[in-house]
């Protein structure tokens, strides 16, 4: 028993607590841990959870057991605390199970340990106008796992950041992008060149000016992150702009309830259409998470379908919608800024809104280079290097 694996994962849990006392149940197994914290654990949750080489396969760190091949109403013969401090197991079926008291604790769903857990959870930053722009140096990214990190972080919580230092030539940009994880690919390519160009199947490849968007809406899963990466910037005007979606959505939310609940109930219809390709998406301007709280913004008005939706929901929703713009258009909200060759924004493409001034190509060059990756991968990237 003493060599049974404790937990099953690729990260450690600190024993931020010790167990002192376990009471086996009816249904569950009650732990009191030295800090006077009780937590139950029923026992098809922790015969569920045990992390043995006969439940979980040892070199995936995955599970083999599925819990219905284990009788419902199974129940430990004997639990314990053993000399190394882990909770012991002996189920009435001979199985036995071993719980590091680190995981444990982290896995604890008493009421107070699902609150601190909660509440231990990173926070996004809403920003407006006088946000202290996240500025990232390009060798650092690129050789420094520590200056990696905060870069990735500063993604997560704020969604907008600046790189400076990027080498000009085209392709560069593959680079820092792969320091994430692997770039996505759309019909616009791996890389995307954003230039004005008179046969342009985008509103980006010309040169007026582009209001505030999010890439890709009309797609089941807009890009999480997006790159725009600066080669050359000589012609006038072009300038970036961007704001806080979250941020944006809560004001409303404060200042006009029934327009945010509209916005978050009522689905629009988004395309993009060329010679070759056809997507297009019906999901609503607001997505909220599981808690309640801003998840996504799903916005280009360029990109727009007619609105369909009841004809008494009809004058609701435009209200919710010219309210929403208005609020962007909002100087406390809006950030601006010209990019320079060897700069490049990185932000979260489903929170961050963005715009370009309209240019004079007249005036000189303007070439730009952009990707996408998966929001999934900086939150993985971060995990690993967070070990």
């Amino acid at each position: 028993m003493k060599n049974a694996a404790a937990f099953a994962d690729f990260r450690r849990y600190p024993r931020v607590c010790a167990l002192h006392t376990v009471v086996p149940l009816a249904d569950q197994v009650r732990v009191t841990w030295a800090d006077g914290r009780v937590s139950p654990f029923h026992h098809q949750w922790l015969r569920d959870n045990c992390p043995c080489p006969q439940c979980v396969y040892s070199v995936t760190r995955e599970q083999v057991l599925e819990i219905v091949d284990v009788p419902e109403d199974l129940a430990p013969a004997t639990a314990w605390i053993d000399d190394e401090g882990c909770l012991c197991l002996d189920w009435q079926d001979g199985h036995p199970s071993r719980f590091d008291p680190g995981w444990l604790r982290a896995h604890a769903y008493d009421e107070q340990s699902r609150t601190e857990r909660l509440a231990s959870q990173p926070r996004r930053q809403l920003w407006h106008q006088d946000l202290q722009l996240p500025v990232f140096e390009y060798p650092a990214l690129m050789e420094d796992a520590d200056a990696l990190l905060q870069w990735l972080l500063a993604l997560r919580d704020i969604g907008l950041t600046q790189v400076r230092g990027v080498p000009t030539e085209p392709g560069s940009l593959k680079r820092i992008a792969q320091r994430i994880s692997f770039i996505r690919e759309s019909n616009f390519g791996v890389l995307f060149n954003v230039q004005s160009k008179a046969d342009a199947d985008s509103n980006a490849y010309t040169a007026f000016n582009l209001p505030l968007h999010s890439d890709l809406p009309t797609r089941e899963l807009q890009p999480g992150l997006q790159f725009l990466h600066c080669l050359v910037n000589d012609a006038q005007g072009g300038e970036s702009i961007f704001v806080d979606g979250f941020a944006v959505a809560e004001a409303l939310r404060q200042e006009a309830p029934d327009d945010f609940d509209a916005l978050c109930r009522i689905p629009v219809e988004f395309r993009n259409k060329d010679r070759h390709s056809d997507y297009r998406c019906l999901a609503p301007i607001i997505a909220l998470d599981a808690l309640g709280h801003v998840a996504e913004i799903r916005m280009a008005n360029f990109l727009r379908g007619p609105f369909d939706t009841a004809a008494e929901q009809m004058p609701g929703l435009y209200r919710a919608y010219r309210r929403f713009i208005a609020l962007t258009r909002q100087p406390r909200f809006r950030l601006v800024q010209r990019l320079e060759p060897g700069q490049l924004w990185c932000f979260d493409n489903r929170r961050t809104l963005h715009a370009r001034n309209a240019f004079d190509p007249a005036t000189g060059a303007r070439h730009f280079q952009g990707c996408y990756v998966d929001q999934d991968e900086l939150l993985s990237r971060i995990r690993v290097l967070q070990r």
